[in-house]
């Protein structure tokens, strides 16, 4: 990997699907512990995965892991808190109440 090239790695992976009320969540595990970094990008090969409402849907699958250069591992560690921030909201208030 080098300053501005990327690499490309393909892996196994296991694709879990929720579609709770208690929790709407979509992860995914890689079987041959790759790691992804700061400025990865992940691509999960395969068809679309509907979980039915009040079910949990498991798939195994393959994925592309496209490794960030040097340069936009850099950057995306520099600019990662500021676009972090702009996902929050914040409101202040003289009222108190509990």
């Amino acid at each position: 990997m080098g300053l501005l090239t990327k690499d490309f790695e393909r892996a196994p992976c296991t694709v879990e699907i929720s579609h709770k009320f208690e929790s709407l969540h979509a992860h995914v595990r890689f079987n041959n512990g790759a790691v992804i970094y700061p400025g990865d990008e992940v691509k999960v090969h395969g068809p679309e995965i509907m979980a039915p409402f009040g079910e949990i849907v498991t798939e195994d699958r393959e994925a592309t892991i496209i490794r960030a250069s040097k340069l936009e591992q850099l950057w995306t560690r520099l600019t990662g808190d500021f676009e972090v921030m702009e996902l929050c909201e914040f409101s202040f208030s003289e009222e108190v109440t509990l």
